[in-house]
């Protein structure tokens, strides 16, 4: 049976270390405080939101929340982060994405400080990760980084398989896994011999969005498979992109969903934050 890798276990071992992080820093009269917007009441971002503020509490950083009602303008929402941009006692700027249709949410994401865009969505963010700058990295992926790392597995070397170039996920994702060594391909829904490609990963991750998509006929004997996905099954139960009881037996390591991938986010989000503060000197 496969090693299940405890993103539960591992994202509470990082916030642990995060708190310690933020009482030296307010030791030394530096306060961390993360400003989180959201537009509309999307009862999914109510839920992320809700738990980034949880977490800001947990590691002893401040929060400040503005949730603005669906109908703002989106010249509203940009005054609002010109204003945060601004102001020296915010670090760290989160706007819950997905925005209303009427809101474009490139605009949006630009107009956050770089130094300040606790997400890593900015252009500047990408562009720095793409040439190994320094920079914030895009929480899910940094957060899979700390799994396969913390859990003992071996990255170097190894020929990964990334199913799925979102620019939140895919795209981030290959660039890290290019920075730790490995040999990486991005495969899509226009991917030829999918299965086949799949099959070639030492280290499979899966972040294409369809219910238990990903079944055995995918894996290779022995891989490791990192569920990223976050869908519903027939019964409405919480399920990833891989069917797991289908996976589970053959591969040598797997994230669970839930308790896998999803915790991780907000560790690395609140990493940002308190990182936040060395980009800002």
């Amino acid at each position: 049976m496969a090693q299940i890798i405890d993103g539960k276990a591992i994202s509470l071992a990082i916030k642990d270390e995060l708190k310690e992080k933020a009482a030296k820093l307010k030791a030394e009269g530096t306060e961390v405080t993360l400003a989180v917007i959201q537009v509309g009441n999307n009862p999914a971002s109510t839920v992320y939101v809700r738990n980034k503020k949880k977490g800001c509490e947990y590691i002893g950083i401040g929060s400040l929340s503005y949730e603005l009602p669906e109908e703002t303008t989106e010249e509203e929402l940009l005054s609002l982060i010109r204003e945060l941009n601004g102001r020296k006692d915010v670090n760290g700027i989160l706007v819950q994405l997905p925005l209303p249709a009427h809101i474009d949410e490139n605009k949006v994401i630009r107009t956050i400080d770089p130094k300040k865009d606790v997400d890593g969505f900015h252009p500047e963010s990408v562009g720095a990760l793409c040439i190994g700058q320094p920079g914030f990295v895009s929480c899910t992926p940094a957060g899979v980084i700390e799994l396969l790392k913390r859990s003992g597995i071996s990255i170097e070397g190894k020929e990964c398989v990334i199913l799925g170039r979102s620019n939140i996920v895919g795209k981030p994702m290959a660039l890290l896994m290019l920075r730790e060594n490995a040999t990486v391909t991005v495969a899509h829904s226009r991917t030829a011999n999918l299965k086949e490609v799949a099959k070639r990963a030492d280290i499979l991750i899966a972040a294409i969005g369809k219910p238990k998509m990903i079944t055995r006929e995918y894996i290779k004997e022995g891989a490791v498979v990192i569920d990223v996905g976050i869908n519903r099954d027939a019964d409405n139960k919480l399920c990833g992109d891989v069917d797991f009881d289908d996976v589970a037996e053959i591969c040598s390591a797997i994230t669970p969903v839930p308790g896998g991938v999803g915790p991780m986010t907000i560790a690395m989000l609140l990493n940002n934050c308190i990182q936040s503060v060395e980009l800002q000197k």
